[in-house]
């Protein structure tokens, strides 16, 4: 019995130490993310492992990229005590995707409207789970979260004064999306950048599909390229901000045809 137990013990010790490697080298080499960096009128708020996106919407109001891994939401309340708001002043959050390090804080901000893709709702509120390597062992059951502004491919909104496109991008999860804002291309997990500002694709250990992934990248530049969008910066859920428009993108492409 006690031989079992340390054999047992054993395997589970090799499989943790194999996870933490994968999960090290998954991360490894990834530009780090700036807090307080700005572009194109957006601030990049670190909040731990992720980045979280404000931009002024209007008088006193504001719109988030993301909700955070944390469910206080303490570094985004510390931005915006930092413009004199409160939480109300958040009028809406744009989910990229439903993984909980993008959406532990939305119920922080309970004036918000809740924005994702159609296909991801489902994952958000917790009624499916997703189907990467590890994220399919996670539990599924409800967060209490509501997706109160569904969104389609392609679809132009306006949140406050400001326009917003939206974008599909599946494979790291089924209703990943991108968000054109001010000329900032929010991609969420779809993508990583390095120090030498090479784009990589979502990393396979977290995503449903690395191959539609990467397809979606291609598809999305070239949309991008066809209707000469305005791309100023590519901004990145775990990784910095790459301001040097579409270019990054548009290499990643040729490399992936």
């Amino acid at each position: 019995m006690k031989r079992t137990l340390k054999v047992v013990g054993l395997v589970l010790g090799v499989l943790i130490v194999a996870v933490i490697a994968i999960v090290a080298v998954t991360f490894l080499g990834r530009q780090s993310i700036t807090d307080g960096f700005e572009t194109s009128g957006i601030r990049i708020i670190k909040d731990g492992i992720v980045s979280v996106g404000m931009v002024a919407v209007g008088p006193g109001q504001v719109a988030l990229v993301d909700a955070g891994t944390d469910a206080t939401g303490k570094a985004i309340l510390a931005e915006l005590s930092r413009r004199q708001l409160g939480p109300d002043a958040v009028v809406a959050i744009m989910i990229t995707h439903g993984h909980q390090d993008h959406t532990a804080g939305i119920k922080v901000f309970p004036k918000a409207r809740v924005m994702a893709l159609e296909r991801e709702v489902g994952l958000i509120e917790g009624r499916e789970g997703p189907h990467g390597p590890v994220t399919q062992l996670m539990p599924v059951r409800p967060t209490g979260v509501t997706v109160t502004w569904p969104v389609r491919d392609g679809e132009s909104v306006m949140v406050g004064d400001t326009p917003v496109r939206v974008f599909a991008v599946p494979g790291h999860t089924q209703g990943s999306a991108a968000y054109l804002i001010n000329g900032a291309l929010f991609l969420g997990d779809a993508a990583d950048t390095n120090d030498e500002g090479e784009i990589s694709g979502s990393p396979w250990i977290f995503s449903d599909s690395q191959a539609e992934d990467k397809a979606s990248l291609v598809r999305l530049t070239r949309t991008l390229q066809e209707q000469r969008a305005d791309v100023k910066a590519l901004v990145f859920a775990h990784s910095g901000v790459r301001t040097g428009g579409l270019a990054p993108l548009v290499a990643f492409a040729q490399n992936n045809p």
